[in-house]
């Protein structure tokens, strides 16, 4: 097929001028290179202001600013704007001191939240799975919580920080763990998690690491599943166990202390009694003795009250009394003895 040159020629003017090619503008700003008097002064301009870009920073409110001149240490920087060397010379690393951390052992957090969900523990065991005293295994994961209090030991003394921090943390758990029986690292979680982050601050401490252990949260440990029923009936039978054992202390605590009651009662009652019949009997001879020396003082007088005390003691006991005269006699008054009463009725 021919080429139509002049038709080609006409669709080129059509299309506007020809785009300039790299070489031609290469060739273009060497030309004006030395006709340009402010060519350097530009370049210099460039270079000012990437220096001052570089020499001025701002520290957020939650963090500090370590600066290092030539990889050494210098100073540390508080929140706010500040100034440093060109960067090459002086180099900014900032570090959150007021921002908690945290490390996830046995676990990781799958969705945040209010009710935060975690992945399955199966996928952890090598961290969570643990021998406890009493030669059991566990299951033990836990989070702990930190704060970077000296950005200097924490950037500079340790090389690895996590992975010091989680080795750290795993040797100080099985530590605990490993002191107390099955039954305690399930049941006092608590206890274990205060005692675990005495611990893990004592071994940060001493590694120069700069880490603040904030807190230790013990989820909830359990078994291996395959141990699981097993261990769920062993709890069964020690949980009755103890059952029998206290309605046993009950029953004794019940019986023994009543009949100890009963056992004061009669023995209070008995030395009441005793102590009752020895004043009455004191009492009796007492009277009977001052009586006896008012006798005889007057006899006849004494005999004499006696006898018409007794009589007034006596005379009320005996119910009605008849008094006959000793020359009565008929007998015909005698037959309506005892009717006056229903007389009077």
């Amino acid at each position: 097929m021919a080429w139509d040159w002049e038709k080609l020629q006409k669709q080129k003017m059509s299309k506007g001028p020809e785009a300039p090619q790299m070489g031609d503008l290469f060739d273009k700003f060497k030309g004006m290179k030395g006709k340009i008097p402010g060519f350097w002064l530009i370049i210099l301009i460039v270079v000012i202001l990437i220096i001052l870009s570089s020499s001025f920073y701002t520290i957020g409110v939650n963090e500090v600013g370590v600066i290092q001149r030539f990889g050494k240490y210098v100073r540390t920087t508080n929140p706010g704007l500040n100034l440093k060397l060109p960067w090459g010379i002086e180099k900014l690393s900032k570090v959150k001191v007021r921002l908690i951390y945290k490390e996830e052992f046995g676990l990781r957090t799958v969705r945040p939240g209010i009710r935060t969900q975690y992945a399955s523990s199966t996928s952890y065991l090598d961290e969570s799975l643990m021998l406890t005293g009493d030669l059991n295994v566990a299951v033990v994961p836990w989070i702990v919580q930190y704060r970077i209090k000296d950005p200097y030991n924490y950037l500079f003394k340790v090389r690895d920080i996590n992975n010091t921090l989680r080795d750290l943390s795993q040797a100080t758990m099985r530590l605990v763990v490993g002191d107390r029986s099955i039954n305690e690292v399930i049941s006092k979680r608590e206890e274990i998690a205060d005692q675990a982050k005495v611990l893990l601050q004592k071994e940060l401490n001493e590694a120069e690491t700069g880490i603040n252990v904030v807190t230790i949260e013990m989820k909830k440990t359990n078994v291996p599943e395959p141990v699981q029923p097993s261990f769920n009936e062993v709890n069964q039978a020690t949980q009755e166990k103890e059952r029998m054992i206290y309605q046993a202390k009950e029953a004794y605590n019940k019986a023994i202390p009543a009949a100890k009651g009963d056992a004061e009662k009669t023995i209070k009652s008995a030395e009441g009694y005793a102590l009752d019949r020895v004043n009455r009997a004191k009492g009796n001879a007492s009277r009977f003795l001052a009586q006896y020396s008012e006798y005889e003082k007057a006899k006849d007088v004494t005999r004499r009250r006696l006898y018409l005390e007794s009589l007034k003691e006596l005379l009320p006991r005996l119910g009605d009394k008849y008094i006959l005269d000793e020359e009565q006699k008929n007998v015909l008054p005698l037959l309506n003895l005892g009717k006056e009463k229903g007389v009077e009725k």
